[in-house]
């Protein structure tokens, strides 16, 4: 890296750093009680709740990872982000955004706890915060491995301080500080991207993005432009798979949900998470047409090894340019980091700390929650690679075990307690089967060989959903 770029990236990380606590020491007024610091006091206006929708998906694995996994399959591999996690916040808003809103929630375990008694809450919690831990342990490791490129600072250091700072705006404003770095940050994210795109494409057409555009769709073979497999079913059956992990498996979430329960109307909450999926699409679009542009600008052997984003960025932008994409990847990763840090906490505090201690301060359970899962969210990071890896697999509990209840006992009135700790359970259980012995598909020993592997995730959530109707038809209605 020359210097001149070093001096650059190094002054923009600093001053952006200072203005992103500058906002949380400026949302400390706004923070009266714990339900303040949690959903921003229910006032959040349609533009600041559709951008902290939006800033929250679009983390570091929307912006490079599924760039490399459409440079690697073609746009096939689109299948999990952004097809999957776009069509995510459009169900959202469709299904879930006005009913939850309406219920003045704090937690999604507390809709459960609600609908199904307490047991169903505390055991929804305990099964939603372990989820967390690897997410924001890949982000802390991730933005730790930029400070070493920028500030050559070694990673053990910069994971430290990395934790602390998102950690830090997060304990000042709980949900208005996130909700305003947010914005801030997916704008910045934004900007980024569509420069890149600009630059890379404006390459591939000789100055002329639209150009680009045309050169890239002709270049590019048939079958790496095939975004639906329809040619063999087992394949479109392992997409579907992949969809739906992406598209269900985020619903029963305590990110996304916690800004359903912070807007300022139901009207708000349902649009806030429309507009959100049309951005969300829009901006994946860019990160798609870099995936496969890549191909036909970088030399394979370049990109094998290295991040397909953090390569362009390297080849085409210019120093001042450069570090605004540097500014974007750090925003992606801190809008995800400080959400993923104080949606646990939420839960921690709300449904097992309170409980137990029904006379303490909940301003200080909450933030006092902040600081426990940035502890052990640094713990795992340093455990390594495999650590995080998978705990970040932990993703697919939400739609095996938290997806059937979330559905039937705000869609309809069918089943009770029982039903709904029946299927999480068995949800549950029949994931972690699968986990451990290593089976990537359904009861792969014996659907494999029949020639069409069924989706294990997808398939465990279908298994607690019958379990579901099974119990609740030797229950009473739900009242």
């Amino acid at each position: 890296m020359s210097g001149d770029l070093q001096a650059v990236l190094g002054t923009t990380v600093i001053l952006y750093t200072i203005a992103m606590l500058a906002i949380g020491w400026w949302t400390r007024g706004k923070i009266h009680d714990h339900e303040d610091f949690m959903v921003a006091g229910r006032r959040l206006p349609l533009h600041l709740a559709w951008a902290t929708i939006v800033a929250t998906w679009f983390g570091a694995g929307a912006m490079l990872t599924a760039t490399d996994t459409v440079r690697a399959k073609g746009l096939v591999g689109a299948a999990l982000d952004p097809v999957g996690a776009g069509l995510c916040l459009f169900l959202a808003g469709w299904l879930l955004a006005r009913p939850l809103w309406e219920m003045k929630l704090l937690t999604l375990p507390d809709f459960y706890g609600r609908r199904f008694g307490t047991r169903t809450e505390r055991l929804s919690a305990v099964l939603m915060i372990p989820t967390y831990f690897g997410w924001i342990a890949a982000q802390f490791v991730a933005l730790a491995h930029l400070l070493e490129l920028v500030f050559a600072i070694d990673p053990t250091w910069g994971i430290l301080i990395v934790a602390i700072v998102g950690m830090a705006y997060t304990l000042l404003g709980g949900m208005w500080s996130v909700t305003l770095t947010d914005a801030a940050q997916i704008a910045v994210v934004a900007v980024g991207l569509v420069v890149l795109a600009v630059v890379v494409l404006g390459d591939l057409g000789d100055g002329s993005f639209v150009d680009g555009l045309g050169h890239l769709w002709d270049a590019t073979p048939d079958e790496r432009l095939v975004v639906i497999p329809t040619d063999e079913l087992a394949a479109f059956v392992t997409w579907f798979g992949i969809v739906a992990v992406g598209a269900l498996g985020n619903l029963p979430g305590q990110d996304l949900t916690q800004r359903i329960f912070a807007s300022n109307s139901a009207r708000t909450a349902v649009w806030a998470c429309h507009i959100a999926g049309f951005v969300y699409f829009g901006l994946g679009i860019f990160t798609l047409l870099l995936g496969l542009s890549a191909e036909l600008v970088v030399p394979a052997e370049e990109l094998a090894a290295k991040s397909t984003m953090a390569l362009l960025a390297s080849l085409f932008l210019t120093p001042w340019a450069a570090a605004l994409f540097v500014l974007a990847v750090m925003s992606a990763v801190l809008s995800t980091i400080d959400s993923a840090i104080l949606s646990p906490s939420s839960v921690l505090a709300q449904n097992l700390l309170s409980p137990r201690w029904p006379n303490a301060d909940k301003l200080a359970l909450n933030r006092g929650s902040v600081v426990a899962v940035t502890a052990v969210s640094i713990v795992t990071a340093y455990l390594g690679e495999s650590a995080y890896e998978l705990l970040e697999s932990a993703y697919e509990l939400g739609l095996v075990s938290l997806l059937v209840p979330l559905l039937m006992g705000i869609r309809t009135n069918v089943g009770g307690e029982r039903a709904a700790l029946a299927s999480m359970i068995v949800g549950t259980a029949g994931w972690a089967i699968h986990f451990a012995l290593g089976w990537e598909t359904f009861l792969s020993p014996i659907i494999d060989p029949l020639g069409l592997p069924l989706p294990m995730a997808l398939s465990c959530a279908l298994v607690g959903w019958l379990v579901y109707l099974v119990v609740a038809s030797r229950e009473r209605p739900a009242a």
